[in-house]
Parts: structure tokens; C-alpha cells; sequence
């Protein structure tokens, strides 16, 4: 039996209501939890810095569900990167050199997107150079790996505003789960 902790980082506007992220979260840890210890922080609904620090140290692996926002995480996610990130608790100055200095070494990270885009959009026209949703996230995995955690096969569902399949997302969820955490 594994810890994971889960994190919503969905961020409400009009236009993106949030059910899609927490539809996803919640049957994350639903599917998770037969096998599993699962917590879920939904951001949106309030967090205590230090709990969400300690949930870190307890977890094995991490899943980070939010919706790409203008290329990038939404800024409700940013902002609690920046309050639960704190030097000395998860991450330290490297012996070694810059970026080395993580304290989740053993630890596991898995993102999981929702994006407008179409997958078959990578690669071409606007995103011509960028062949995967993943390239677009660099960033995000570098402060990751800064905090010494290790990547898992990232999960991402497309299109999900003009031509949204909800049950084709949550059983494509269900694969990619049982892939790497219920083998």
C-alpha cells in the first residue's frame, strides 16, 4: 500500500467552472483508494501550509490535477507552490550543485492535465516544435526535480471545451491509473 496525495489545483472563472478537475480528482482517488492511502487537497477549498508540507513528507507519490492556463499552471496552483515550497522543508542548498538539494528524493510525482487544445494539434500550426502536452510543462517538471521528486508518465485529457467526452476521459483515467499504480 502506497501514500499519494492528490492535488486539485483548479481555479474557478466563469467560463471553467472546475467540475472536469475535480471530477478527475475525485475518481483519481476513488480508483486509487481500493489498493491505496489516498488524500486529496482541493486548493480552491482553503489550505494550512504546514499540513499540506507534512502530507508531502507522507506521500509516495503525487498526483497534480489542474487545467492548463495560458500554457501553464492556473495561479491559484502557483501561489500554493509558493506557500508550501519552503526551503528547509522540501528542499535545501545542493552539496552538489544548483537544483540539487530536493528532500522528496524518494518520491514520485504524476501530472494530470485537462487542456482545449486538441492532441492532434501538437506538432503542428501553433504548436509546430511541440510535439507533446509535456514539452509545454517543462518548468513545472524542473521544480519537481528540484525538489528531488521522480516523474511518472504524465495523463492529459484535450479538447475539453469545445468537444468534451467525460466518459472517455475518466476510462482513459482508469487505464493510465491501473498502469502505473495498480499493476
Amino acid at each position: 500500500m502506497t501514500n499519494i496525495l492528490i492535488i486539485d489545483g483548479h481555479q474557478k472563472y466563469e467560463f471553467s467552472k472546475g467540475e472536469l478537475s475535480a471530477t478527475l480528482a475525485l475518481r483519481a482517488k476513488d480508483i486509487l483508494s481500493t489498493k491505496h492511502t489516498v488524500k486529496l487537497t482541493t486548493i480552491e477549498k482553503g489550505y494550512k501550509i504546514e499540513t499540506e508540507q507534512d502530507k508531502f513528507h507522507w506521500a509516495e507519490s503525487i498526483i497534480y490535477q489542474f487545467p492548463i492556463f495560458w500554457f501553464g499552471v492556473p495561479a491559484i496552483m502557483k501561489q500554493y507552490m509558493q506557500d508550501v515550497y519552503q526551503y528547509g522543508i522540501l528542499f535545501t542548498a545542493g552539496k552538489k550543485g544548483y537544483g540539487t538539494g530536493g528532500l522528496l528524493t524518494d518520491k514520485t510525482y504524476m501530472l494530470s492535465t485537462t487542456w482545449n487544445t486538441p492532441l492532434s494539434s501538437f506538432g503542428k500550426g501553433f504548436w509546430k516544435g511541440v510535439d507533446f502536452p509535456d514539452e509545454v510543462l517543462t518548468a513545472f517538471h524542473h521544480t519537481q526535480a528540484f525538489l528531488g521528486m521522480k516523474k511518472l508518465p504524465s495523463f492529459s485529457c484535450h479538447d475539453v471545451i469545445k468537444n468534451p467526452d467525460i466518459n472517455a476521459y475518466l476510462k482513459a483515467l482508469e487505464r493510465h491509473l491501473k498502469l502505473i499504480f495498480l499493476k
